[in-house]
């Protein structure tokens, strides 16, 4: 857990401190200088005894009882002058610098291990090893530039990799965000991103604790703690955005390579943020643009006014905006509407886009947005885009925006492109406390991006309709392996989810017999082959005891066929469910439209069992599908709600069945409130 050693000291040492400031630790020295560390602060050296004009010193038993020790030695004396400075001069809190450890290999994964179990033995605290350090209020801990202004309104940021950290740090200054806290967590060998997490949720109720949170991940290895802490601090007003790297193979490997850091699959990351109210960002500009619309007031609706004296950037805007399901509406002809027209120039437009012209005024920018606030009321926020060529000042404009910002209830998002044209005024702009979203189109698919992330899921498990023991019953008599029609039949029947009426059936007269007891039209495929449309082993529309006749003796003879499955021949939208078991993550359920499209058009979305009805619904909304799931062109479309329904069965079954490993459901079909399962593949592994 941190502590206060670590995040507001009284005294640091520098291990390994240098007078050479292209080293780490005469670096890090020179910052906790530079940056008015008001504490105690002492270098440790064998071999030079005056470091930068500190106290310094040369034998280990000189030194004080510390609150801090900051480590740049090589990784093989690191446990070692750990074990030390914990047991003989009390330091409760460590940073160490050094690479060598578990990111390069077995050697190295042992000296990490006898460094953490020297911090644990004494209930301190132990950030890296192989990190860029910690930044806070108090002090600069860390060997690299730039720093950022840090203050207790910034934001709060965790990082699993010190470059990165870095990296994202140099976005963000020049928009004008500011840092609160940044700790770079390394290979976490002690701390990681959930114990960060964990900390901030426990010490929520602090004043100065800032509200936006960033983290960028490269392991999660505590799933059910990191959505524990997560969640919480979401539902305590806290705004998280994240990055999660590593989600394809090779980017799994390199996360690997980097930390030696275990990647978790893709849709299990996106289901568990999506699960925690998380904003999933995939690169560092989109990270830094989210926290600057954190910055901003919340924006309460989904309609947007764009006001610009630019067209290109509001047209680009525009459709940025509209793509990822946020509004540009047609301002309503008003009184107001005309009042404003004839306050502006001769040519402007008072429509939606709002363009006032490249020889607007302050005075005309003041009147749009009042306007935009108190008169039309259909708008929920507004974009602000104002350049310059560079010919005159525009201060007076980013001055009265800048008043606006701050007293305006509906949320401004600043879009000032001329960050080297009117260079001075925009740093007057930044200075008070504002953030700059430069290119218009990162913004859009930021802002949609927050739109559409959902609040946090309730934590309760629907358990109505969803007969548990029964459940476990099925599960115990089951072998290792894919599961045969029956069992499927009583497990979904078991979680009350619908199923076409079938039969097994082995034999020519069986098939006659289940052919007339369930009813043209029919459906008939094998039972054995995984893929049955690939060998032929899928017929449908029979409408005829000869042609049941006819095509069970012809799938009899198709390769690893055991039986024939002949069921009710269903009508609807075709739906797909499926769900994998991910290690430490749980059951990760997909949705989509079913049939080959799911494999086509990788059209789904994921969430983390157990979802609550909420989750399912937004899983159904965020599908590229979702207008053929409404209806359109007069068909009458699929319950949302009845659809959401048998997902979150789905998700409670599973809940209890953790031998299920994988199972698709593909297709169900739907029509209205109707949706039943046509078909369905079940693998489980005792």
């Amino acid at each position: 857990m941190l502590n206060r050693q670590l995040l507001a000291p009284e005294s640091i040492v520098v291990i390994g401190a240098s007078n050479n400031i292209t080293k780490p630790g005469g670096k890090i020295l020179k910052n906790l200088i530079e940056h008015e560390y008001k504490g105690q602060l002492f270098a440790f050296n064998p071999n030079d005894p005056n470091i930068q004009g500190v106290i310094t010193f040369n034998n280990f038993d000189d030194l004080p009882q510390i609150d801090l020790a900051i480590l740049a030695i090589p990784a093989k004396i690191c446990p070692e002058m750990v074990e030390k400075l914990a047991t003989q001069k009390h330091v409760r809190a460590f940073i160490v610098i050094s690479g060598g450890f578990s990111e390069m290999g077995k050697e190295g994964e042992i000296l990490e291990k006898q460094m953490t179990a020297s911090v644990n033995k004494t209930g301190g605290c132990l950030i890296g090893p192989n990190c860029i350090g910690v930044l806070t209020p108090n002090y600069a801990g860390v060997f690299t530039t730039p720093i950022p202004k840090l203050e207790t309104c910034g934001c709060d940021f965790v990082s699993g990799s010190g470059a990165t950290a870095v990296f994202i740090m140099e976005s963000a200054i020049p928009k004008g965000l500011h840092f609160s806290r940044v700790i770079s967590v390394g290979n976490s060998a002690q701390i990681g991103v959930e114990e960060v997490l964990e900390y901030w949720n426990q010490n929520a109720e602090e004043e100065s604790f800032s509200r936006i949170k960033l983290l960028y991940i490269e392991s999660i290895a505590n799933p059910d703690k990191f959505l524990y802490h997560a969640r919480s601090l979401v539902n305590k007003g806290f705004r998280l955005a994240a990055i999660k790297a590593g989600s394809s193979q090779a980017g799994s490997r390199a996360a690997s390579s980097h930390t030696g850091a275990l990647a978790n699959s893709d849709s299990a990351v996106e289901a568990l943020f999506r699960k925690a109210g998380i904003v999933r960002c995939y690169g560092r500009e989109e990270l830094t643009t989210v926290a600057g619309i954190f910055m901003n007031k919340k924006l309460e609706g989904k309609n947007m006014a764009i006001i610009t004296h630019a067209g290109g950037p509001a047209v680009m805007l525009t459709d940025a905006l509209e793509a990822g399901g946020l509004n540009i509406p047609h301002l309503t002809d008003s009184p107001a509407k005309e009042q404003l027209r004839k306050r502006l120039f001769a040519g402007s437009s008072v429509e939606n886009p709002v363009d006032f012209l490249a020889t607007g005024t302050a005075e005309q920018l003041g009147e749009i947005i009042d306007a935009c606030e108190n008169d039309f009321k259909e708008i929920d926020g507004m974009a602000v885009i104002f350049g310059s060529p560079g010919l005159t000042s525009v201060k007076d404009v980013y001055e009265v925006l800048d008043q606006k910002m701050k007293t305006c209830k509906k949320p401004i998002y600043p879009i000032l492109p001329s960050v080297m044209n009117v260079k001075k005024d925009l740093a007057y702009f930044l200075s008070h406390g504002n953030v700059n979203f430069p290119d218009e189109v990162l913004l859009g698919r930021a802002l949609t991006r927050v739109y559409r992330t959902p609040a946090p899921s309730d934590e309760s498990i629907m358990l109505e309709g969803v007969d548990v023991p029964k459940i476990r019953r099925i599960i115990e008599s089951c072998e290792t392996g894919q599961l045969p029609p029956d069992k499927i039949h009583a497990l979904l029947s078991a979680a009350s989810i619908p199923y076409v009426k079938e039969r097994v059936v082995a034999t020519e007269e069986e098939a006659i017999e289940a052919a007339r007891e369930i009813g043209f039209p029919l459906v008939m495929k094998v039972v054995g082959p995984i893929h049955k449309t690939d060998v032929g082993g899928v017929s449908l529309n029979i409408r005829s005891a000869e042609s049941v006749k006819l095509e069970f003796n012809r799938m009899m003879t198709i390769h690893e066929t055991t039986a024939v499955l002949i069921a009710e021949q269903a009508q609807g939208t075709e739906l797909f469910l499926g769900a994998k078991y991910e290690p430490k993550f749980g059951h990760v359920i997909l949705c989509g439209i079913g049939g080959i499209f799911v494999e086509v058009f990788k059209d789904v979305t994921s969430g983390l069992a157990p979802l609550s009805f909420d989750e399912a619904l937004s899983m159904i909304r965020n599908l590229r599908a979702y207008p053929i799931i409404k209806g359109y062109r007069g068909n009458p479309g699929v319950s949302r709600e009845k659809f959401a329904e048998i997902i979150v069965r789905l998700s409670s079954m599973l809940r209890f069945a953790t031998e299920i490993k994988e199972m698709d459901i593909n297709p169900l079909l739907g029509s209205g409130n109707k949706i039943v399962a046509v078909d369905a593949r079940i693998t489980i592994e005792k």
